[in-house]
Formats: C-alpha cells, structure tokens, sequence
C-alpha cells in the first residue's frame, strides 16, 4: 500500500519481524534475566528490555520526528503527530514459559487512535497487518470475522489481571457467561487474541485492566476485520494519553456486530454478571 496508512503499517510489519528474529533466537539459549514489575507474576525478560531497545533505535534512525511510548519504558513526544505504541513482547509469561504463543505488537496512533497496526507472531511466522480504512491482512488474505447468530456457538477468549485483587470479579464474571457460549479460551496474550477474532478463529474476546500497549495494533487489525472494538459499557476504548501514563487501565471487548451485542449484556453493570456477591 501507498497511501500514508499503507506505508506506516509497512513500517512497522518490518519492524514486528526484526524484533521477532531478535527475540526468537535470544529465546532459544533460554528467556535471560527475569524481573517482576506491578507484581511477583507481572515478569520482564532481558528480551523484552532488548526488543524495545532494537524498536527505539529503528525509529530514532528512520522517523526521528515520531514519538514512543513502549511497555518497557520508552516514553518520547514527537513532533510529527504520529506515536508508536509498541509491546515487544506480548505474552511475556508464555515466551518465558517457552509455550508458543507471543507477539510483538506495534502500532503507529494519532489523536484519533491507531493509524495502522503489525502483530508479528513468530512461533507460527504469522503477520497480521492493518491499516485505518483499508482492511487487516494476513499472508495476502484479507481478514473477515465471524458473526453468527447463536451466542451458544461462541468461541470466546479472555485474560485475567496480574493482580490477584481483580481475579475475583473476573472469575464471578466467567461463572455466568461460560454457560452461554461454546466454550472458552485462555490464549495469554491481547494481541493474538485480537488477530484471532480478526481472523476468525475466535468469535469474541474480552478482557480488563490492559494497558493500551497490549491490544493498540490488535484493536486495530480486528476493527479492520469488521469486528466492533469498544470498552465493556460500548464507549471508546482507553486510547491513553500517548507519551503518559493512562487515565485508567483498558477494557476490551471485541466481536462481530451481532456477538457483540450479544455478549455486552453480560457488561451491564446492573448485570448480577458483574457482581461479585
């Protein structure tokens, strides 16, 4: 693509891929230093320090007039209105585990949200790639999600938070929507999650107290799908405040226009789906 979407999501395809080679064959001679962060389960590997940094050194050499704002600390203000809000590793806790589902997720935004979008998915060499108005793509294929009828068919995703302190509202939460659908799934990574719904592999996701580096690109690929992308109330996402900290830790809830609807019920917050009593 061409236009000025087409050549940010060229971009920042070729970047997800860099840092995916970088990160995969760190993985092999094992995950490197581990830290914690906001908790004894919330991990950093050395991989991920070094993916931000190989995204921080691209940018300052190819688009010096943009800004980054990267889960590992990056925080720079640009000059050109455009911010790259980057995860060089999504689903951190897997890639240390060595199980095989994590991304590299990287998102040029405006004002208005995410310009164009790159899952890089190196386990299975998978791009998924999207840009504002002119649909998400993967391997040539352009992407469509599901959105059929029967809530009872749904394959739903979800997450749960870091802090055990949230748990247990996600928990009373799953207890009334499991019964309603097909089944659900625990992939441990936002941005994967999203694409899937993109692709549709997965019918809906869902999850709180994300942080706009983690579903940024995704959100994006699965609007681009077709795919309604709002907070669990049917607002707008938490875009953050680029180059800050957000305001309040995102919701998502992702699905095809039927599904959504759907599902949102479960979100009321009058529901008893909410209620942790």
């Amino acid at each position: 693509m061409k236009s000025p979407e087409g050549v940010l999501m060229n971009f920042a395809a070729l970047i997800a891929i860099r840092v995916g080679h970088q990160v995969s064959a760190g993985r092999r001679h094992g995950p490197g230093i581990i830290q914690t962060k906001s908790t004894p389960t919330d991990m950093v590997t050395e991989w991920d320090t070094r993916g931000e940094q190989i995204i921080h050194s691209i940018l300052s050499k190819e688009r010096p007039d943009d800004g980054l704002w990267g889960e590992e600390g990056s925080r720079s203000t640009g000059t050109s209105g455009i911010t790259w809000v980057v995860d060089p590793i999504d689903g951190t806790t897997n890639f240390m585990y060595g199980i095989p589902a994590f991304a590299i997720s990287i998102a040029a935004c405006d004002d208005r949200g995410p310009v164009a979008g790159a899952v890089y998915v190196p386990p299975s060499r998978e791009l998924f790639v999207a840009a504002r108005g002119q649909g998400a793509w993967l391997k040539g294929r352009r992407l469509t999600c599901n959105d059929a009828d029967s809530l009872d068919q749904a394959l739903v995703a979800t997450g749960f938070s870091y802090a055990s302190s949230h748990r247990h509202t996600q928990i009373v939460r799953l207890t009334h929507i499991v019964p309603q659908i097909r089944d659900i799934r625990r992939i441990g990574s936002a941005a994967i999650d999203l694409c899937y719904v993109a692709a549709g592999r997965l019918d809906a996701y869902f999850e709180d107290h994300l942080q706009p580096w983690d579903y940024m690109a995704g959100m994006l690929i699965a609007q681009e799908s077709g795919a309604l992308c709002t907070n669990f109330t049917g607002g707008r996402p938490n875009l953050g405040n680029i180059a800050t900290e957000p305001d309040d830790l995102g919701q998502i809830l992702a699905a095809g226009p039927q599904r959504h609807r759907q599902l949102g019920s479960f979100f009321n917050p009058d529901s008893t789906a909410l209620s942790a009593n």
